[in-house]
């Protein structure tokens, strides 16, 4: 609900529980009034009439209080917007007026010829915030920062900060800490969203699970970025975010262009972390990722049995031992196009290899749908290896800068998506490819960072940081529309492209290259913060875990792991014995009768994973499921009981394991010590109402 002061300078944005409130002053500064609790428009409007804050030597009276600071003037703090003219630099911008569409406000100031369009719309309790910059001058407008918004958080003391942050096979490991005088500074200057911070951030003042104030904000951008956290000098916090990690440029807007920069949206929950994080996935479920009320399948992918060693017959073995399991997508990775035989050629040349697929991919995929599976294949087309046709031809599409090395990694070059050449030759490669079979489900990998990021020739070189993902969106945007009956999952050699703008354009994500159960449950931790199961793509592989640490673990382990998420397998399959199959077959089809609730259900974070018993627990409706992981038990204590969330405390459940009732408030304790038989196991347990 958006509503609008009598002299139409307050506007007060509601959802459920929430309410965001600011003015223009009279002066045309645009000052931040309130973020929290719902209140009313009169609550807002006294706000508004409070005195200014007292003047101090050497500090701004607009630091700390103005919803989008920029650059010039009296201002100190950091500036959401820094622009470049041939004749001067900064703004100096005035109000010219606001509409309000539908629940979206926009507020338009001007500066000379550069027109700047705030905009918010709430959706539920998340606040939508971007900015839209408009040349209408006569020259160009360099825009070296154009973040999409600036968050103001209320006066506390004690701030605790919220991140997620990693590596390679290590991704979106939770970790808090005090909030300091100064800035704090997160994000990614390597092309894409980083496997080494998710653009999100929280804070909170003494807030629990499930209880106390929590602000949080994610970046809905899938290329370079960064956000960042400031104390200011008079303890108020700032939380300022948007594309591009320095201020060194983004773009040169010509006379008649626009920038319209990415979604930063904003939550304020006063039900703990966990109620933040429910309400994040509410949000995305709801607004954020396609066709959210459908049941994502259990995949089965064909790489770790196979590498790069590919052919026809081999995946049809597999397909045929996978539909007997019960899976229900067949996915073909790495290796079946060009001259792909390893890492050192055929990116870019995107047709089925003659002597794998003599056919193409057709007979494959015919065979795949008539054991009852979709079929789904692996691509990487942002990239490109220098021994392919497509290099041979054009060896100026890559990032690259004149007279300098082109550096290789995973002896593969990045194209340069920037170009519209590119941008058609991929298409033109992915519609037809997608044209050629019945395929169901691709698999976009992105599998090295940007390094020699230039483009020689261009006038402004460095715009591709930018139109490299804007690109890249329409690109896929482009083929949803084409063919919409085909899913699409985001990869990044695991983690390193997860972020609320790809997943606008997905159907999953692929949450890290460390398959190892134990590993995961970290990682599927932090990834729970911000971002719901729905997405979160978890596969069961081999044991010992020879693709990263050796470790052996029981098959029901890497099963109750996987199942957190969206459940796929990846082991080789051809080398599991009958018995492993046939349990193998009897959690796939638990995980399917239990899927709707995992997928769609709200999340409650029971125990975290810190060594000892951790669980989570799902509840959609009247059934409840939870999963419980045992890493050790320790000097002979027993399993300690579970106390259940979400439910009524009126009500009967059934615990469908052991036949046993619970009434009110659920304590588990019985059936979690005859379920957990020791170091290293695992568990579900269902619950439905009575």
């Amino acid at each position: 609900m958006l509503e609008i002061g009598a002299d139409d300078r307050t506007w007060l944005l509601s959802g459920p529980t929430s309410s965001y409130g600011l003015r223009v002053a009279g002066h045309g500064e645009l000052l931040h009034l309130h973020w929290g609790p719902r209140i009313a428009l009169a609550d807002a409007e006294a706000l508004a009439a409070l005195p200014a804050p007292p003047y101090r030597p050497f500090e701004s009276p607009l630091d700390g209080h103005e919803e989008y600071p920029v650059e010039g003037g009296p201002r100190f703090a950091r500036p959401a917007l820094s622009v470049r003219t041939d004749e001067r630099r900064g703004t100096e911008w005035a109000f010219e007026g606001y509409e309000a569409d539908g629940g979206e406000l926009r507020l338009r100031f001007t500066d000379a010829g550069l027109v700047i369009t705030l905009h918010y719309r709430m959706r539920g309790d998340v606040v939508e915030r971007w900015v839209t910059l408009a040349n209408t001058g006569p020259g160009p407008v360099e825009l070296l920062r154009a973040d999409s918004a600036t968050w103001t958080l209320p006066e506390r003391d004690g701030w605790r900060l919220s991140q997620l942050h990693g590596r390679w096979a290590a991704e979106s490991r939770l970790v808090r800490s005090p909030l300091t005088y100064g800035e704090k500074v997160i994000g990614s200057r390597r092309g894409h969203t980083g496997h080494q911070h998710l653009p999100w951030v929280a804070l909170d003042v003494d807030a629990t699970e499930e209880h106390g104030e929590v602000y949080g904000c994610a970046l809905a951008w899938s290329g370079t970025w960064r956000i960042a956290v400031a104390q200011l000098p008079d303890a108020r916090v700032q939380i300022t975010g948007g594309a591009g990690y320095d201020d060194s440029g983004l773009l040169r807007l010509a006379a008649g262009e626009t920038f319209v920069a990415p979604v930063f949206e904003g939550l304020w929950s006063d039900g703990g972390l966990g109620g933040a994080s429910r309400a994040w996935h509410a949000y995305q479920r709801a607004y954020v990722i396609p066709d959210a009320d459908r049941d994502r399948p259990v995949l089965y992918n064909s790489w770790e049995a196979t590498g790069f060693d590919i052919s026809e017959e081999q995946q049809r073995a597999l397909a045929r031992r996978a539909a007997a399991m019960g899976v229900e997508l067949f996915v073909v990775d790495d290796g079946w196009f060009g001259a792909r035989t390893g890492d050192r050629a055929g990116l870019g040349d995107w047709s089925p290899n003659p002597d794998r697929f003599p056919s193409g991919l057709t007979p494959l995929a015919d065979h795949v749908h008539a054991l009852g599976m979709q079929f789904g294949i692996w691509v990487e087309p942002e990239m490109v290896n220098p021994d392919s046709d497509l290099y041979r031809a054009h060896p100026d599409w890559v990032q690259h800068q004149k007279g300098r090395n082109r550096t290789e990694f995973r002896n593969q070059l990045v194209l340069n998506l920037a170009r519209d050449d590119v941008q058609e030759y991929l298409w033109r490669q992915l519609d037809g490819l997608l044209s050629s079979a019945p395929i169901d489900y691709v698999k976009w990998d992105f599998n090295r960072c940007f390094t020699d990021a230039g483009w020689p020739g261009d006038p402004y070189p460095q715009r591709l940081w930018v139109d490299h993902v804007r690109a890249l969106y329409a690109l896929v945007d482009r083929l949803r529309a084409a063919h919409p009956t085909v899913a699409f999952e985001s990869c990044s050699g695991g983690g390193g492209r997860v972020d609320l703008g790809v997943m606008s354009r997905t159907d999953q994500v692929w949450t890290s290259d460390n398959t190892d159960p134990l590993d995961r449950l970290a990682i599927q931790h932090g990834f729970s913060q911000i971002h719901p199961a729905r997405v979160m793509a978890a596969w069961v592989t081999d044991s010992p875990n020879t693709q990263l640490n050796g470790r052996v673990s029981a098959l029901r382990l890497r099963f109750v792991s996987a199942m957190a998420g969206v459940l796929g397998v990846g082991g080789d399959l051809t080398k599991w014995s009958e018995s492993e199959l046939a349990e193998a077959r009897d959690w796939v089809g638990l995980y399917r009768q239990i899927r709707p609730v995992v997928q769609h259900g709200d999340l409650y974070r029971l125990r975290p994973p810190a060594g000892g018993l951790s669980a989570v627990q799902y509840v959609l409706g009247d059934e409840t499921v939870v999963l419980a992981w045992l890493q050790a038990q320790h000097y002979g204590e027993p399993v300690a009981p579970l106390r259940l969330r979400g439910l009524d405390p009126e009500a009967r459940y059934e615990c469908r394991e052991t036949g046993e009732v619970y009434r009110g408030a659920v304590l588990l304790h019985h059936g979690l010590r005859t379920a957990l038989r020791g170091d290293l196991d695992a568990t579900v347990i269902r619950l439905c109402r009575v």
